[in-house]
């Protein structure tokens, strides 16, 4: 008996780097998921001490609230550039990640992640993709699936009018900046544990000073789907995996330019 306690008591116990607050988040929300795997990820590397968040806007940046590193607040979008600063700014010597949202990221932010990986910045950048605005209401994506229904497109996104979902991972795993991405889910433990796997690589792209590295996640948001947490679930499977195909796009040990002109 002692020893069947003793496991339980080790299996919820939460990560050293986890706060002990209330998660902030709706019923069902998968960031907080994610919160738990950056936290785990974050104590087995041993790098609490060493980290600094920039978060977006957006229900991601809720994690601001629930893990015990160092953070940064930046605008909407911006945190890949104000990331570059920290890093550059502190000489490379801190681990410095971004949480990001896609409307955060992919959409007034695009400008900044895409700069950020042409210049190869040593950062780590986690992006939770729930395909919809969450924190304001649940309007239309640069990630909402063609025919998805939003509070901005109510009879489902139309791609002659709005056109089609952006794939981060793949677009940023096509420039040489780039040592990491990757696209993860956390819809079963199988995936929780794939998901685990490519933060640690990406956070040891940067350990190693490679490159830039981005894991995105599918994350359910129930309330914009309009689904319980189950079937909010359900649909991250049956939909958006078959728009946004999980795997690695690119996992290199060092970047280097196609051609480096050397001519007068």
């Amino acid at each position: 008996m002692m020893a069947e306690a003793d496991s339980k008591k080790v299996l919820c116990e939460p990560p050293k780097s986890r706060l002990p607050v209330e998660s902030p988040l709706c019923p069902g929300c998968q960031h907080g998921v994610i919160g738990r795997i950056l936290c785990e990820v974050i104590d087995e590397l041993g790098i609490q001490g060493d980290t600094i968040c920039i978060a977006g806007v957006g229900c991601h940046a809720m994690m601001l609230f629930t893990t015990n590193v160092d953070f940064v607040q930046a605008l909407h979008g911006r945190a890949p550039g104000i990331g570059t600063g920290v890093k550059r700014g502190l000489n490379g010597k801190k681990i410095v990640f971004t949480v990001q949202g896609d409307g955060d990221l992919a959409s007034i932010g695009m400008g900044d992640i895409v700069h950020a990986a042409i210049r190869g910045e040593k950062l780590t950048v986690i992006f939770c993709n729930n395909s919809a605005y969450g924190t304001t209401g649940g309007q239309m994506a640069p990630t909402t699936l063609v025919g998805q229904s939003t509070t901005t497109s109510p009879d489902g996104r139309q791609y002659e009018s709005a056109g089609f979902p952006v794939h981060i991972a793949e677009m940023l795993a096509t420039f040489p900046g780039v040592a990491y991405s990757a696209r993860c889910a956390v819809n079963s433990l199988a995936e929780y544990a794939k998901t685990k796997k490519a933060l640690k690589t990406a956070f040891q792209k940067q350990i190693d000073g490679v490159g830039l590295s981005i894991v995105e996640i599918l994350s359910a948001c129930p309330p914009a789907l309009k689904r319980n947490p189950v079937k909010a679930v359900e649909w991250i499977q049956e939909h958006m995996m078959a728009e946004f195909p999980l795997g690695e796009f690119k996992n290199v040990d060092e970047t280097l330019p196609a051609y480096t002109f050397k001519g007068s």
